[in-house]
């Protein structure tokens, strides 16, 4: 906790909002609100100040946890760096060249009013905002959008995203892996729907286990927040700010070995493949996209142990 209040001080000695509330202690209840995910007005009790006050300093905390995102939330950019992450991600299951695992998860939000609030419904049925994240081995995250309605799919979040524009661009050596919602790429690899060969199986298995560190992260993620899983409270604008301010947190934690396993029940459903998933794939997949991983599964995994 003090590593954390010396990385954010300095922003708020800049802010003179807060009164006469240490900084340690405002750190300290915004935490703890968005880790067990109480009600404000016991939360705020414990403290021994006012609901409003709770929400002020759980914005304060938020923006400033969120301003250090350049610094805690990146892509690893020299050869050597991400010649590690390729490493770790090849010792999980052997898939070689790996630089990033990708997904997307749905964040409750209150409900939108307005014109546009359909659009933030999403397939299950409830308002949210279509988070995208992208991990390493060790879950912590690279890169993270959380902008999206949720009745976005995958696919155009990423297609619309920085982080392809900079694939694209070439600044990665690797490749991201994701599932069936994206499309398969030179960038991005894919299961193969149905496989047939015993390499595509070992394809697949390789892929399916290596993709799972995304889903893994998830899990951790919301573990350690609670508030991620029953869903945000405070405003639209605030509600992104405060997610991306828990993904530093989260890459802090790990920077700790502060280290929590991933259980099944902390995993949210909306993270899991489904049989409507495929059939939601807005592309289909062209023949150069299908040569790209025959190549690949070709060159890779052809012969067993390979």
């Amino acid at each position: 906790m003090i590593k954390i209040i010396d990385i954010i001080r300095s922003d708020f000695n800049s802010d003179n909002r807060g009164g006469h509330i240490p900084i340690d202690l405002q750190v300290m209840a915004a935490i703890r609100y968005w880790g067990r995910n109480e009600i404000q007005d016991d939360g705020a009790d414990i403290h021994g100040f006012s609901q409003p006050t709770l929400c002020q300093i759980c914005k304060r905390v938020a923006r400033a946890l969120a301003a250090k995102r350049p610094v805690f939330i990146e892509m690893p950019t020299s050869f050597t760096d991400q010649l590690r992450t390729m490493n770790k991600f090849s010792e999980i299951r052997g898939f070689p060249r790996v630089v990033g695992a990708i997904d997307c998860t749905h964040i409750r939000i209150p409900k939108v009013g307005g014109p546009s609030g359909q659009y933030y419904i999403n397939r299950k049925g409830y308002y949210s905002l279509n988070t995208q994240v992208e991990c390493d081995a060790s879950l912590k995250i690279n890169d993270i959008v959380c902008r999206w309605r949720g009745s976005t799919h995958d696919s155009r979040i990423f297609r619309e995203s920085r982080i392809k524009q900079r694939f694209d661009d070439g600044e990665f050596n690797g490749r991201l892996l994701g599932d069936g919602g994206y499309p398969c790429t030179n960038i991005l690899l894919t299961p193969v729907l149905n496989p047939r060969t015993d390499a595509e199986i070992r394809y697949n298995t390789s892929h399916i286990a290596t993709r799972n560190t995304v889903e893994r992260c998830f899990g951790v993620w919301k573990q350690r927040f609670r508030i991620l899983l029953s869903g945000m409270r405070c405003s639209l604008e605030n509600t992104k700010t405060t997610i991306v301010a828990l993904a530093v947190l989260h890459n802090l934690a790990i920077d700790f070995q502060d280290v929590l396993p991933a259980t099944d029940d902390d995993v949210n459903n909306d993270n899991q493949p489904d049989s409507s998933e495929n059939q939601e794939r807005p592309h289909q997949e062209r023949s150069d996209q299908n040569l790209t991983r025959r190549v690949f599964i070709e060159q890779y995994f052809s012969t067993p142990n390979q």
